[in-house]
């Protein structure tokens, strides 16, 4: 599994102001309307109950929500770059200003398993957190993430 195949390029956004994990989760659902057809308050209520369990914040400045969908078919990837942090309730305490949702079928095990294991491992590099964070262009963002493709997933 590659980036390239969870993530297409329209999936990624940067964005000014965001006060609010809701409001945040709100865009990934109108992301994930956008470029993959999904409904939107499906992805928003599937994000937040998911979030409800425990912070999807990793550390480092980086957020993984994820949650599983009736009726998708693979795993889907958004990622969003905020101009400024948020309070995610993150482990390390920090803000987060990268996030990378993972939408997976509500069947899907180790698919989904495997995308976040991909994800995690790849934003945990300090070089691609940089470079994401020095970009706001979704074109450069989305070509940073594709060229971290010498990392996959196990």
């Amino acid at each position: 599994m590659l980036l390239t195949e969870i993530l297409k390029p329209g999936a990624v956004r940067s964005l000014g102001q965001v006060t609010s994990k809701k409001r945040l989760f709100q865009e990934l659902a109108e992301l994930a309307h956008a470029e993959y057809g999904l409904n939107a308050t499906e992805v928003l209520d599937a994000l937040q109950e998911r979030e409800s369990l425990g912070p999807t914040g990793v550390g480092q400045g980086v957020a993984l929500p994820h949650a599983r969908l009736h009726g998708l078919d693979r795993v889907v990837g958004l990622f969003v770059r905020l101009e400024k942090p948020l309070d995610f309730d993150a482990v390390d305490r920090q803000p987060v200003d990268l996030i990378f949702g993972l939408l997976a079928p509500e069947s899907s095990g180790v698919d989904h398993l495997k995308a976040l294991a991909l994800v995690s491992r790849t934003l945990r590099d300090t070089d691609l957190r940089a470079k994401l964070r020095a970009n706001d262009d979704p074109v450069a963002l989305h070509a940073v993430l594709a060229a971290a493709q010498g990392i996959k997933a196990a």
